[in-house]
């Protein structure tokens, strides 16, 4: 026996794989997850042996009701209770606003308050901040000014100009005795040990997210920390689609992807106190912590009292894998269904799953007019294909694409009838509804509104509108890796 499986070592290792096959197959089909994902999961684990394994294991693992999340689940609500009660408008105080700020939006507010505790807050002001160099000069500006702490958290963290510039700025905070603490993803980031010892040393707190081995080999993990926030002495806040890299900025040349354009979100404000919230509970996650040292930090050092003159209604919706509910993506199609008039989508990548699909669709065959601006090159060419298989229907809808040819376009932005805007760090596609941690600011104002819409116009000039009659001519190999990417569509 074992002489005939030295000897037919390549059939006894094809039998081994489809035998694992079958069982990542059994789990796939128990699990009941996206009937797409499964199908194209269960295509690669048949079709290409060895690799279709591989390629499950990277992507097609589903830990959303694993006992790592629902353990940081238990937690985070735990943890939420201590401070919601602060934050939380009753129904009736909903109401009291509704007619100047809400209108027909309450239903959206609403379905964020009871699927993850997204309070609405009132008291904030809002800048809306365009490319990285714009955004960085801002974000250091505000480092040099905290007092108490920096809290920090960001999918790419490289060790380059740029994070080099703000891990000076960090230490220099630490000198002024500002507690600084650094959550990065080892996926995303490439931080040098060099540079994390340099802050460790100078009393930064530095941890990575579910770090892995190897991670050049591993860009497309599953389960990532997507979001990219700052605090600043639990009044400023950021989020958006800016990540601490020199590819995110305009002002060092020209980089790999020429021209860079990005839009990100600085809060002063009650909202700060979700994002301050979000930023705890991933903390918590990936730090060792005691019960005390959670309520030490629930006090109003780290939640202090607003004393904000501007009036913004901002909710704050955070989804990742340890929640129940993909809030971001439920949020974003509720938005589209409550349409009158218009949507405006900036996205990377156009991937979305069927209910986004079929809400964009149906609001354009109503006669509301949706616009979405996607870049021509883009950083990623299986998503490229993927994103560019989905253009025919809708356009054949009556949806108006827009290729952004200046560079490369990061905005993950929504405008909806010049009055709702989100702007985050989701983008239009499978992966941040249902993978990633991700972090949206959802606005009910119509400047910043009218702001964004203002912008998109300007960026229509660098743009190419697609036709669909020529679209549809396109070449038969062309369309072919498009289906062929969207194959990979859920995995993405």
């Amino acid at each position: 026996m074992i002489n005939w499986v030295w000897t037919h070592w390549f059939i006894t290792a094809l039998i081994v794989n489809y035998i694992v096959a079958l069982s990542a197959a059994f789990f796939l089909l128990r699990n009941n997850q996206n009937p797409r994902k499964t199908l194209s999961s269960l295509l690669f684990l048949i079709a290409f042996p060895f690799v279709g394994l591989l390629i499950y294991y990277f992507f097609g693992l589903e830990y959303r009701k694993s006992k790592i999340f629902k353990r940081k689940n238990l937690d985070s609500h735990k943890i939420i209770s201590k401070w919601n009660d602060k934050l939380f408008l009753t129904d009736e105080e909903l109401a009291k606003f509704e007619e100047d700020f809400l209108k027909d939006r309450l239903k959206l507010v609403k379905l964020l308050r009871h699927n993850e505790d997204s309070p609405l807050t009132l008291k904030n002001d809002l800048k809306v901040l365009y490319n990285g160099e714009n955004t960085f000069k801002t974000i250091l500006h505000d480092i040099d000014q905290a007092k108490h702490h920096i809290h920090i958290e960001y999918f790419i963290f490289n060790d380059d100009t740029t994070g080099n510039e703000f891990i000076d700025r960090l230490l220099a905070a630490r000198e002024r005795d500002v507690l600084v603490k650094l959550i990065y993803d080892s996926v995303g980031s490439d931080l040098s040990g060099n540079a994390i010892k340099k802050m460790r040393n100078a009393g930064i707190d530095v941890e990575a997210f579910m770090p892995v081995i190897f991670s050049n080999f591993t860009r497309k993990a599953n389960y990532r920390d997507h979001r990219k926030i700052v605090i600043i002495d639990g009044h400023i806040g950021y989020l958006g689609g800016i990540n601490v890299s020199d590819d995110y900025r305009n002002d060092l040349g020209e980089n790999k992807h020429g021209y860079w354009r990005d839009t990100h979100l600085r809060i002063e404000g009650h909202a700060v106190k979700s994002i301050q919230a979000q930023w705890m509970l991933n903390w918590f996650f990936v730090h060792d912590h005691t019960e005390q040292e959670e309520d030490d930090m629930i006090n109003k050092d780290y939640f202090p009292d607003v004393d904000e003159w501007e009036n913004k209604p901002v909710q704050i919706a955070a989804s990742g894998p340890d929640s129940d509910w993909a809030n971001i993506m439920e949020a974003i199609f509720l938005a589209i269904n409550t349409a009158e008039e218009s949507i405006r989508i900036t996205t990377p990548y156009f991937i979305p799953n069927q209910a986004i699909l079929t809400a964009l669709e149906s609001a354009a065959r109503s006669g509301i007019d949706v616009e979405i601006m996607v870049p021509r090159i883009g950083d990623s060419w299986a998503a490229r294909y993927a994103s560019r298989s989905y253009f025919e229907e809708i356009m054949n809808c009556g949806i108006k694409v827009f290729w952004y040819c200046r560079g490369m376009l990061h905005a993950k932005t929504m405008v909806v009838d010049g009055q709702f805007a989100t702007i985050g760090t989701s983008n239009m596609d499978y992966r941040s509804f249902d993978i990633n941690f991700e972090i949206n600011a959802l606005i009910y104002d119509e400047a910043v509104a009218q702001n964004l819409n203002e912008k998109f116009e300007k960026d229509k000039e660098d743009c190419v509108q697609l036709d669909p009659q020529e679209w549809e001519e396109r070449s038969h190999f062309y369309k072919f890796k498009e289906s062929f990417c969207r194959l990979w569509a859920p995995m993405l």
